[in-house]
């Protein structure tokens, strides 16, 4: 049985920050669905092993290494992709970092790098491959986003001023855009197991109470942010657009 309204056979996926984690869950997912995947990071050699080893589940994978804080760099590697594979007809843009500290000692080099990673990328990579889009007429493109859009905890005001920012470039790419055939939208996780979660995951304390305030439990599992990924990236989210989709096991629906 198949459903033509979530299949992305031979749909081309350009997936930032894609050789780990929620990026690498993703790629994955979208692989599993039909799409020919494109991973993307800055370590040419990681990015190499993550597209290997979906290659050798039978997926048509290609390797793009290439600084998605970099703009130059940024619209170099989607010129060569478009140029030299197809059409990126679905971006979702993953790259992101994390840092800790209480906010009065945030360094200010942190704060400079963490807006470049989590939405000056999503800029650069999202106007690249926009472009391209728009010429065709079609195009999606998902932001990922995070619980932090809407919440905020201790020692991580920068991250969520970071995220906020993502809700919000994602309505304007979609005011913009959507006329054109391109719907934007944004991915919001909740907790999740993960390499920039690692530290917390570690932490039984804070574990314990993130088991505790979530209705569900429980930590997140990557894989359980396929679904949301394929319904944005698909023809079954073709009048959805300036939307956050939250996968967070109700945290942000309960006090």
């Amino acid at each position: 049985m198949t459903f033509p309204l979530f299949d992305l056979e031979g749909r081309r996926a350009l997936v930032t920050g894609s050789n780990q984690g929620i990026g690498y869950a993703l790629a994955r997912g979208l692989a599993r669905h039909g799409a020919r995947i494109v991973i993307n990071g800055r370590n040419p050699e990681k990015v190499e092993t993550a597209a290997q080893q979906l290659r050798t589940e039978g997926f048509d994978v290609s390797a793009a290494p290439f600084d998605v804080t970099d703009a130059k760099a940024v619209a170099d590697g989607v010129a060569a992709i478009e140029g030299g594979e197809g059409a990126i007809d679905i971006l979702i843009n993953n790259a992101g970092m994390q840092f800790r500290t209480p906010l009065e000692d945030f360094p200010i080099d942190k704060w400079d790098q963490m807006l470049r990673t989590n939405i000056s990328s999503i800029f650069y990579v999202g106007q690249a491959v926009a472009r391209f889009m728009i010429a065709r007429g079609e195009g999606k493109i998902v932001n990922i986003a995070s619980v932090q859009s809407e919440l905020a905890r201790p020692g991580i005001a920068p991250y969520t001023a970071t995220k906020g920012a993502v809700r919000n470039l994602t309505r304007g790419m979609s005011t913009d855009w959507a006329r054109h055939g391109l719907q934007v939208n944004a991915l919001a996780p909740g907790y999740f197991r993960t390499p920039l979660n690692q530290a917390l995951v570690d932490d039984p304390k804070f574990s314990a109470w993130l088991e505790t305030r979530t209705p569900a439990g429980r930590w997140g599992d990557v894989d359980e942010l396929i679904g949301a990924a394929v319904f944005l990236s698909s023809k079954a989210s073709s009048f959805v657009t300036g939307h956050m989709l939250v996968v967070d096991g109700g945290i942000t629906t309960s006090l």
